[in-house]
């Protein structure tokens, strides 16, 4: 791609809408580890191992297998669409202009308020080293870096990212060393297949309840489908990359949380009568094992990963913004670069979420009432997905007689966990994805459904190669 190319084959001008590739598939990994961060499980460990009753790494099996559906799919349509709109850009491919846009709409909420709450997780962490100095500070202050980092250049914000996704690895191999040492001088605390089995009566019913609040840990991984116009070699690096993390994600998610169980005295039923002590049970775990020591490095790792995966997630939002003003479907002044860097949709995303990190950071309930919400942007354009895979390739047969699994059955398994899972939201995120669906409608409907064919205009990014 030519670094200024510009749209639907306007002239070149001042306003240029074109991205570098300067990505590999290293930096695309990085992207989507530190969104999803490697230690994610730490912050709801507690609540997993108490509605699954102690089954909490059989919830990330469960989990990790339901997310490869929606992974395989965003493979699929990464070819088709390998644009920097992600999901935007694919449901426009296999659902039209409208649903295109609906996707992006609810993709938006998710890029802007989980960045927010990462942020906010940095800040408290921050407050709690150095209680001086208010956590609505920190978060600030966080945003402000990693916004600078993103304005640089995507290389430059990977290259950096690299060094912070390198220190988060490094902690989980000392605390799996630790613990592993631990287990072998002194025995485990509970049998040693419970994390898979359960350390009670086991519940299928309860695992799937548990695996609604484990599949949170996984967003971010889509992320890596926003930069497929500053990748080098072509999108199906980008397929490999989704399902590389999507699945280094999970082992990881699955040892750590076996290893903790193990080391936990007090068991999943303690915690589901004692709410009050799920959100530290992943540290009370291991202070009291390993010793504090750990406690405080694990602490402050994730201090330094949260405001990480939030600039992560930054860049992709700004990425989303940058696609949907390209197309007009929102201001077309976030369609600018500068130098390859689509700095204006980048400053709207880092306004947007400082705003709600900020606002949060500065209440006692900020983190619940954030916490609540982020989840149905996301699994609402998930199903947008699947079902671009299925408009695509079986109902439009635009690339020839579909293949069933692939392009039928899986997309629509991969949509029906998703329904499931939003029906298990809590009525907060219903009431707000509900709302902002709302106000996208009304927007979709001002601005008029039905402008330019499906399956892209003469001369826009969508009519290039595909594979």
């Amino acid at each position: 791609m030519a670094e200024n190319a510009q749209v639907d084959g306007a002239a070149p001008g001042p306003d240029h809408t074109g991205l570098r590739r300067t990505l590999g598939f290293r930096d695309l990994v990085v992207y989507g580890l530190l969104f999803i961060a490697p230690m994610a499980p730490v912050g709801v460990f507690g609540t997993l191992d108490a509605k699954s009753h102690g089954a909490v790494a059989l919830v990330y099996v469960v989990a990790t297998v339901a997310m490869a559906f929606t992974a395989f799919s965003y493979a699929q349509m990464v070819r088709v669409a390998p644009l920097a709109g992600s999901v935007f850009a694919y449901a426009r491919k296999g659902l039209g202009e409208g649903p295109g846009f609906v996707a992006g709409w609810m993709a938006m909420l998710d890029y802007l308020l989980i960045p927010a709450v990462a942020y906010l997780f940095a800040g408290i962490a921050m407050e709690a080293l150095v209680p001086e100095v208010h956590r609505w500070v920190w978060t600030g202050l966080a945003v402000v870096v990693t916004t600078l980092l993103n304005l640089w250049g995507v290389r430059a914000a990977a290259r950096v990212g690299f060094a912070v996704l390198a220190m988060e690895i490094v902690v989980l191999l000392v605390f799996v060393v630790s613990a592993v040492v631990v287990l072998a001088r002194d025995g485990a605390q509970r049998d040693w297949w419970s994390p898979l089995t359960g350390d009670g009566t086991f519940s299928l019913a309860a695992v799937i309840g548990a695996v609604s609040v484990a599949v949170l840990s996984y967003l971010g991984f889509d992320a890596i489908a926003s930069f497929a116009e500053e990748v080098t070699g072509g999108s199906s690096k980008v397929a490999r990359a989704l399902l590389f993390c999507l699945v280094l994600a999970g082992v990881l998610f699955i040892a750590q949380t076996w290893l903790v169980a193990l080391l936990k005295p007090v068991s999943s039923a303690e915690l589901a009568a004692d709410p009050g002590k799920q959100g530290s049970a992943f540290y009370d775990a291991v202070d009291s094992s390993v010793g504090g020591w750990l406690h405080d490095l694990v602490a402050a790792s994730k201090a330094i990963g949260a405001a990480f995966a939030a600039l992560a997630g930054q860049a992709a939002g700004g990425r989303l913004l940058f696609a949907m003003g390209r197309e007009g479907r929102l201001p077309h002044a976030l369609a600018r670069t500068d130098s390859g860097v689509p700095r204006v949709a980048l400053l709207v995303s880092a306004t947007v979420t400082m705003a709600a990190a900020v606002w949060a950071a500065s209440r006692d309930d900020g983190l619940d009432h954030l916490v609540s919400v982020v989840d149905v942007g996301a699994l609402t354009a998930f199903v947008l997905l699947h079902a671009s895979v299925v408009g695509w390739f079986a109902v439009r047969r635009a690339e020839g007689e579909p293949h069933w699994l692939k392009h039928v059955v899986l997309p629509v398994i991969g949509a029906a966990i998703l329904v499931a899972v939003i029906v298990e939201a809590s009525p907060a995120a219903q009431v707000v994805g509900v709302v902002w669906l709302g106000v996208g409608l009304v927007v979709l409907a001002v601005q008029g459904a039905g402008r330019g064919p499906v399956g892209g205009r003469p001369g826009s990014r969508e009519d290039g190669p595909r594979r």
